[in-house]
């Protein structure tokens, strides 16, 4: 019998980096197998981690049809043994139950990776989904660290280093990388502690500079 599984985490967790894993792994066993993402941050049809890594892979818009691409695909004599779900956040609640259908009609293996929750703390209608349907929810185990050196548990959006905590949802970015100017819109994960704070590297930096800062707030 076939599973719907979904891996979930903050960024930073190693969440792409082990579909692709997934993806090899499965295919090294001659199993056959498409991968599909959403908004990723390297682009259209494109699967890719933190690390450089990427694949090709078919792009999940709001339109997309799991149930209607797989028939179609089989029909036409095509074999699929199993699917790589990245950015499973942003698909729709039709969509993520089109996969369990997939799973259990026509026994195909769904690996779904995702994040639990927006920079708002609330959960994508994707990942909500997938938790209350999913045969098995994983949570990675390589942990995503704040600033300040604590687990972090919380994704933050940024503008011009600043936490921000309305707009919409999915405005595609990357975290602010060592040498590079803070972006305009960007990403960073933080404990509990400073994203209720809204306390990002930034101004945690421009805190410890001013002369008034208190050692608590």
């Amino acid at each position: 019998m076939a599973d719907l599984n979904f891996y979930s985490g903050t960024m930073d967790c190693g969440k792409s980096t082990l579909a692709l894993q997934m993806d090899h792994n499965h295919r090294a066993r001659g199993r056959v197998g498409l991968v599909f993402t959403s908004h990723d941050r390297a682009g259209t049809a494109t699967l890719s981690s933190r690390l450089g890594l990427a694949v090709p892979a078919i792009e999940v818009d709001d339109a997309f049809s799991f149930w209607q691409h797989t028939v179609d695909q089989l029909t036409q004599g095509g074999r699929i043994d199993y699917f790589v779900c990245d950015e499973a956040q942003f698909y729709t609640v039709e969509q993520v139950d089109q996969l369990a259908k997939i799973t259990d009609e026509l026994s195909i293996d769904v690996f779904a990776f995702g994040i639990l929750t927006d920079f708002r703390t609330q959960l994508f209608p994707g990942s909500l989904r997938l938790v209350e349907l999913a045969d098995h929810v994983h949570t990675l185990q390589v942990e995503a660290l704040c600033w300040c050196g604590e687990r972090a548990t919380h994704n933050a959006r940024t503008e011009d280093g600043v936490m921000v905590t309305e707009g919409d949802v999915i405005v595609v970015g990357d975290v602010e990388e060592i040498g590079r100017p803070t972006p305009t819109v960007g990403y960073e994960v933080l404990c509990r502690r400073h994203h209720r704070r809204r306390m990002t590297v930034a101004t945690a930096k421009a805190a410890a500079m001013s002369p008034d800062v208190l050692p608590f707030g």
